[in-house]
């Protein structure tokens, strides 16, 4: 019988990032059995059911530890989520750093795998006598551009979006400085100094996991993998998605589905924490109903704010108040909307999906990806403009539409890009090519995929360690 191998994970208070580094949990332990993990969880406010849901679905060998809830209240005020749970996470870190003594005192751990908001637990590997890892929830291309930032930092005396070129991070697709990630759009906000910080902080690393895959992004992971970069070994094993299917048997939107032509129905959805002005949100109802295609919606209250849903939902609010005045009753025979919250992988994994509407969050683009739905990219926040074009631009599996002077876009442009990806030459093209992608996410995850032999030498070599009693 194979010894038991300990490592400990810490994830970070959100959504996008807590659930990603348990599915990576739950993945690893599927396939190597042996290992035992210890899951260190930290709560800002409480968890929200999506959250427990998952919790709900842990197996015996992963241990959920719960610390202390930090009030939202008590949090110091700041517009910038990222500060938010930077500050949550440093408030933390006590807790964190007591519970790796208790638990490390009795049984050796030989790793400790952070999410990337949970950086500041790395200091506690050397003393706890742990490998230090960082799982990395984002693109190959979002990392890359995390190591190159400090010397662009260097080179450049203006804000990056008033670069007069485009920056071209090795191995990924140039791109305007406006497009860079959001925490990187102010360079003398605190946002900006505790993002640099961190991102020096991972060349330090024994390993970075991300969740990406090298059919999907092969210059980024090769440019990672070049021994002069300098860089930490970084471990491409995604796509790991959501797999959870809740049991949706009777719902509305999903008998409707059911009636609907293959291929023929337009999902849109702007993530777990994404939201729209109400100026945006009718431009976007208006350019549904105008592209005459069948449409199934997750509708959020409005906000000026794009992440206003990231750390919770507005309570006691109806978003379908919010929607134009008659716009249910005139497309009830085109379309569905679905207040707040889908399964998004039952949406996408449906016959008529054909396709997405998204706010490029990495989750959700993975999920398409492996899903084969081709999208209409519509970035909100954090590093979804670098995504977008990723998508766009790279990999040529989606269409992005303009925004005017005025930062909206305009419901006749909605309209002319969900026709050009449903029913043009061009958007059967990116079809085919996600098809192609699809079936290449799939042999990534096969037991002799790349994702596969890739996690598997990273568990052989900590197994190794610890049979070693090196750990």
């Amino acid at each position: 019988m194979a010894k038991t191998t300990h490592i400990a994970v810490i994830p970070s208070a959100g959504y996008s990032h807590f659930a990603p580094i348990l599915q990576f949990s739950k993945r690893l332990v599927e396939l190597h059995p042996y290992i035992h993990v210890t899951c260190i969880v930290p709560i800002l406010g409480s968890l929200p059911s999506s959250s427990k849901a998952i919790l709900q679905t842990l197996p015996p060998n992963i241990n959920p530890i719960f610390l202390p809830p930090l009030s939202l209240k008590d949090q110091p005020q700041c517009d910038s989520v990222v500060v938010q749970i930077q500050q949550a996470m440093s408030q933390v870190m006590p807790s964190i750093h007591h519970t790796l003594k208790s638990i490390t005192s009795s049984t050796p751990h030989v790793a400790m795998v952070v999410d990337s908001f949970a950086s500041q637990a790395l200091d506690f590997a050397q003393e706890f006598n742990m490998l230090s890892y960082v799982y990395f929830p984002c693109s190959a291309t979002t990392l890359s551009t995390h190591f190159y930032l400090p010397t662009l930092d260097e080179e450049t005396s203006c804000e990056y979006r008033d670069l007069p070129y485009p920056i071209e991070v090795p191995g990924c697709v140039p791109f305007h400085g406006r497009d860079l990630y959001t925490q990187a759009q102010d360079r003398t906000s605190e946002l900006y100094k505790v993002s640099l910080k961190r991102y020096k902080r991972y060349r330090s690393v024994d390993g970075i996991i991300m969740n990406s895959f090298l059919a999907l992004e092969t210059c980024p992971i090769r440019a990672l993998k070049d021994e002069g970069g300098g860089y930490p070994h970084v471990y491409p094993i995604g796509p790991i998605i959501q797999t959870r299917v809740d049991d949706a048997k009777g719902l509305e939107w999903l008998t409707w589905l059911d009636k609907q032509e293959v291929g023929s129905v337009l999902y849109v959805s702007f993530g777990s924490g994404g939201t729209l002005s109400q100026e945006q949100m009718n431009e976007l109802a208006n350019g549904l109903e105008l592209s005459l295609h069948k449409f199934l919606w997750v509708v959020r209250a409005p906000n000026d704010a794009d992440n206003s849903a990231y750390l919770g939902e507005q309570k006691g609010v109806d978003p379908l108040e919010f929607l134009p005045c008659g716009f249910l009753e005139r497309t009830k025979e085109q379309g569905v909307v679905i207040p707040s919250w889908a399964p998004q992988v039952q949406v996408l994994s449906h016959s008529s999906v054909g396709g997405f509407l998204t706010h490029c969050g990495w989750n959700s683009t993975l999920e398409s990806v492996i899903h084969g739905v081709p999208v209409i990219t519509w970035p909100l926040y954090a590093e979804q403009r670098m995504n977008a074009i990723l998508l766009c631009e790279g990999l040529k599996v989606g269409v992005r539409p303009k925004v005017n002077e005025n930062g909206l876009v305009e419901r006749g442009e909605i309209a002319e890009v969900i026709k050009c990806l449903m029913e043009s030459e061009e958007g059967g093209e990116m079809r085919k090519r996600m098809k192609e992608l699809e079936v290449a996410a799939r042999n990534a995850l096969k037991e002799y995929g790349s994702s596969s032999i890739t996690l598997s030498e990273l568990v052989l070599m900590w197994k190794s360690l610890a049979n070693e009693n090196k750990f």
